[in-house]
């Protein structure tokens, strides 16, 4: 039970512990999908003309023509080729909707279609137990799940997540599919009760949206089952509930509610974090002054790097004192496993 106000931010890097693609590889896919030199051939990719077909029915919901569709998709092409994300190349092209639409349908599909391949099923291969395949202890939702349930009797499970917000700056709605599960396995209740403890309890932002609201999740937005298909009937609502930076700064309110999640947390904690830039905007619009704990997964970031995050991680959170920092190469789950009882404090 996590029993300090806590604001956990999740980005690409605890992903991957799912087989999702990290940044750089969801750029790649993007890259390879829009690759449309063998259309026609028999060496034309699966991607390739499933992408197709979305851009020319986008095109038709525009009233547009086909080619200029297809050569929008060929602009971000090349611009994810020498990008560093797929959500900073859509926002740079923010002055081109055809572009913007090309890379929110691009987006839509390659992460649901990541959802059906990933090692988090729709369900358990035997009831009750988790869906995770492999070793769910080498991923963080796993460590999460023991986090919210460890030290907290079914009578009060509406505090379960009372004490938290999460900002998860991914595409997919891993979190969400997760946490019923974790709890039917912890408390032995029904799915239907858990996932409905989940939708009224949890506060989750994600910042670029995501790829379809879960069916028993609460809204208006598209709806997309996990790992439902790789090819929805309604991606193209689905695409468009994809956000850019600018479009979220331009939210005033929403981004208001975000930033005061961070601004009242005493705790933060990055796991798989890039610690990007506009990233960084989105999460603070002034140093904080409360001095609040902060906690960093830093795997795979250049020692020298490091030290620069440190710097934007102090100033940011207006930290005076070096022990409020703790910042690990470790990996999100080992964080999340063995600073547990930190985080349950």
């Amino acid at each position: 039970m996590i029993r300090t106000k806590t604001t956990l931010v999740i980005g690409a890097g605890a992903s991957c512990e799912l087989q999702m693609p990290g940044s750089a590889d969801l750029l790649a896919r993007v890259v390879q999908g829009y690759d449309f030199t063998r259309l026609g051939t028999p060496q034309q990719s699966r991607e390739s003309g499933i992408l197709v077909r979305h851009l020319m029915k986008h095109a038709e919901q525009l009233g547009r023509g086909h080619r200029e569709m297809v050569d929008a998709s060929q602009v971000l092409r090349n611009a994810a080729r020498v990008g560093r994300s797929i959500d900073t190349i859509i926002d740079q092209y923010d002055h081109d909707p055809l572009v913007v639409a090309a890379g929110k349908i691009a987006v839509a599909f390659l992460i649901g279609q990541a959802e059906t391949r990933a090692n988090l099923k729709e369900s358990p291969r035997t009831p009750g137990e988790l869906p995770l395949l492999g070793k769910p202890e080498e991923t963080w939702l796993y460590w999460l799940g023991q986090l919210f349930t460890s030290g907290l009797p079914r009578s009060k499970l509406e505090r379960a997540f009372s004490d938290l917000t999460i900002v998860c700056f991914n595409y997919d709605r891993a979190i969400e599919h997760y946490l019923p599960f974790a709890l039917v396995m912890a408390y032995g209740m029904d799915l239907k009760d858990a996932q409905k403890l989940v939708a009224e309890r949890l506060v989750i932002y994600h910042p670029y949206g995501t790829v379809g609201r879960l069916p028993w999740q609460q809204g208006q937005e598209a709806q997309a089952e996990w790992a439902g298909s790789e090819q929805p009937w309604n991606i193209h609502a689905i695409a468009s509930q994809i956000r850019t930076h600018s479009e979220r700064l331009a939210d005033r309110d929403w981004l208001h509610r975000l930033r005061l999640s961070v601004a009242e947390a005493k705790r933060l904690v990055f796991l798989g974090f890039g610690f990007a830039p506009q990233n960084m905007e989105l999460l603070f619009d002034r140093s904080l002054s409360h001095n609040p704990e902060v906690v960093a997964t830093v795997h795979g970031i250049p020692e020298g790097t490091r030290r620069l995050v440190a710097r934007l991680l102090k100033r940011h959170c207006g930290l005076e004192h070096d022990d409020l920092l703790v910042m690990d190469p470790a990996r999100a789950f080992e964080v999340a496993r063995d600073y547990a009882l930190l985080l349950e404090s």
